[in-house]
C-alpha cells in the first residue's frame, strides 16, 4: 500500500513556524508501507516558515490578512498530480491544518477556536476518492467503509 502523509509528520520541518510534528504512530508505518512524504504548502510554493494560514468563507488567508488561497489549491493540484502518478488511494494528513485538516480546521479567526472542516488538500483528495485520515485516527485508513 502507498500512503501519501503530511511531511511534517515524519519531522520534517515545513510547518508555518518551521519545525515539524513528529508523530510515533506515523512512523511506525515507514518499514510496514510505502510513504510519499508531501508538503501541500510548501508544493504551492509557500516558504518555510510562513505566517499562519485559516480558512474563512472559503479562501485561504494568512493572519496579516493576505489571501494566499491561490497557493494552497496549487499545493493540493501537486499533491494530487503524485497521487495519481503514483497510484495511490491512501493519505494520512495533519489535523487542523488548512492544508491537510480532514475533519476539523481552525475557524478562520486566529483564535485557536476549532470547527468542523476540511483543508484544501484533504479536500480535493476526498473528491479523488482518495481515503483520507489523520494523525489521530490512523487505525481508520486499514477500515472497509
Amino acid at each position: 500500500m502507498k500512503i501519501l502523509v503530511s511531511a511534517c509528520l515524519l519531522g520534517i520541518n515545513c510547518r508555518y513556524c518551521g519545525g515539524g510534528n513528529f508523530n510515533d504512530a506515523v512512523m511506525e508505518l515507514v518499514n510496514k508501507y510505502d510513504i510519499i512524504p508531501v508538503c501541500p504548502e510548501q508544493m504551492g510554493g509557500l516558504s518555510t516558515p510562513r505566517q499562519a494560514n485559516e480558512i474563512l468563507n472559503g479562501r485561504v488567508i494568512e493572519k496579516n490578512g493576505k489571501d494566499n488561497t491561490q497557493a494552497f489549491v496549487r499545493g493540493a493540484e501537486e499533491v494530487l498530480k503524485i497521487a495519481k502518478l503514483l497510484n495511490c488511494y491512501h493519505a494520512i494528513l495533519k489535523q487542523r491544518s488548512p492544508s491537510c485538516g480532514s475533519s476539523i480546521i481552525y475557524d478562520g479567526t486566529f483564535s485557536s477556536k476549532k470547527i468542523v472542516g476540511k483543508g484544501i488538500t484533504a479536500s480535493l483528495l476526498m473528491k479523488n476518492q482518495i481515503k483520507v485520515v489523520n494523525e489521530e485516527n490512523i487505525k481508520d485508513l486499514f477500515t472497509e467503509e
